[in-house]
C-alpha cells in the first residue's frame, strides 16, 4: 500500500476486491505482456507503461485475467477498483499531478466478443472494446479521434499547406522530439506550454523523469524558428498487432509565433506522419486528441464514442 493512502488509515483500494474479481484470476506481469502483444491495447494500457508510471507513483498494480474455453480472453492491470494509471486513483492517494496523460484512449487487451465482467471503474474505454467486455455503458463525453486525410475538405488541405508552406519560407524548422534529451524536452514544452496557457504545466514536478521513462514511447516533431522552440506537443505512441495507438495529451506554442500557425502545422505534420507509419505497416491508425471538448478537435478529429464502467 502506498505511503499517501496508508494516512488515511486503510488500503483504499482493496475494498469489493471479491465482488470485483469475480472470474478473474491473478496474472504476472509476463502474463499481461503476452495478453497485450496478442491482443493489443493502447499507450496507456501498454505493459511499460503501466509499470514504470506505477513504480514512479508507488502503487503495486494487480494484473487479472479473465479464462475461458480454456485460454485467456482478457487481460486488465488493476489499482484497486480502478483501472491503473487512473487520474481519480492518484487523486486519492494525493498524487493528482503526478503525470498526465490527458483522456487517453483506454484500450485493454481483449478477445473481440469474450463479454468478460469488467467492474474496474474505468472511463473512455474504446468502441474497440464494446464486444470484449460487459458491464459497459456510453458515457456523455466523446473522444476525439484524427480524421484520414483522405476525409479533410479541399479546403482544409489547401489551408494546411500553405500554412506550412509560409512557416518554411519563413526560415522555420522541424525536428524529431528523439533529438532532445528528456531535460531539454521538459524544458521546452514547460516554456511553450506556460507561455501558451499562462498557467503551470500539469505534472511540472516530474516532467524530466516522466519523459525519462517514457522516452521510447515519444513520437512526433518541434518546430523551431530562428533555432528557439516555437511549438511542441506531447505525443505517444505504441505499436499492436492490428492498429498503432497515439495519444495526444497537451502542447504548446509561443503566442510570439501566432502569425504563423505553428500549433497548426505541428497537428498537420504529426498526424500526417502518423498515417504515413500506420499505413507503411498495413495497421489501423488510432489518433486520439483526448476528449472531444474543444471546437478546434473537430477540425482534425471525427468523435466516436466511449464507454464506461
Amino acid at each position: 500500500m502506498h505511503r499517501a493512502c496508508a494516512r488515511q488509515g486503510k488500503d483504499v483500494f482493496k475494498s469489493f476486491r471479491f465482488y470485483r474479481e469475480q472470474g478473474w484470476r491473478p496474472l504476472d506481469a509476463a502474463a499481461y505482456q503476452a495478453a497485450w502483444d496478442r491482443f493489443g491495447g493502447s499507450v496507456i494500457t501498454h505493459p511499460q507503461v503501466v509499470e514504470r508510471l506505477s513504480a514512479l507513483a508507488g502503487i503495486p498494480v494487480r494484473y487479472l485475467g479473465y479464462p475461458a474455453r480454456g485460454e485467456l480472453q482478457a487481460a486488465i492491470p488493476a489499482w484497486g477498483r480502478h483501472l491503473a494509471l487512473s487520474r481519480r486513483a492518484l487523486k486519492r492517494c494525493g498524487q493528482r499531478n503526478l503525470f498526465d496523460l490527458g483522456n487517453a484512449e483506454v484500450i485493454l487487451p481483449v478477445a473481440p466478443g469474450a463479454g468478460a465482467p469488467l467492474r474496474h471503474e474505468v472511463g473512455y474505454l474504446s468502441e474497440l472494446n464494446r464486444t470484449g467486455f460487459s458491464g459497459l455503458r456510453q458515457q456523455k463525453e466523446q473522444l476525439a479521434l484524427a480524421r484520414a486525410p483522405e476525409e479533410w475538405s479541399k479546403k482544409f488541405r489547401y489551408n494546411q499547406r500553405r500554412e506550412l508552406r509560409l512557416f518554411e519560407e519563413a526560415g522555420g524548422e522541424v525536428r524529431p522530439v528523439s533529438d532532445y534529451s528528456p531535460t531539454e524536452f521538459a524544458d521546452i514544452y514547460t516554456e511553450l506550454f506556460e507561455r501558451r496557457w499562462g498557467f503551470e504545466v500539469p505534472g511540472k514536478g516530474h516532467l524530466e523523469e516522466v519523459f525519462g521513462l517514457l522516452r521510447a514511447f515519444l513520437s512526433g516533431s518541434v518546430l523551431l524558428l530562428g533555432g528557439a522552440p516555437i511549438a511542441v506537443q506531447v505525443l505517444y505512441r505504441a505499436e499492436s498487432p492490428g492498429w498503432i495507438s497515439y495519444e495526444y495529451v497537451n502542447g504548446g506554442v509561443d503566442p510570439a509565433a501566432h502569425h504563423l500557425s505553428p500549433g497548426s502545422v505541428l497537428s498537420f505534420l504529426n498526424t500526417q506522419a502518423a498515417w504515413e507509419d500506420a499505413r507503411l505497416r498495413n495497421k489501423a491508425l488510432r489518433y486520439s486528441f483526448g476528449r472531444a471538448d474543444r471546437e478546434y478537435k473537430d477540425r482534425w478529429c471525427n468523435r466516436v464514442a466511449a464507454f464506461r464502467v
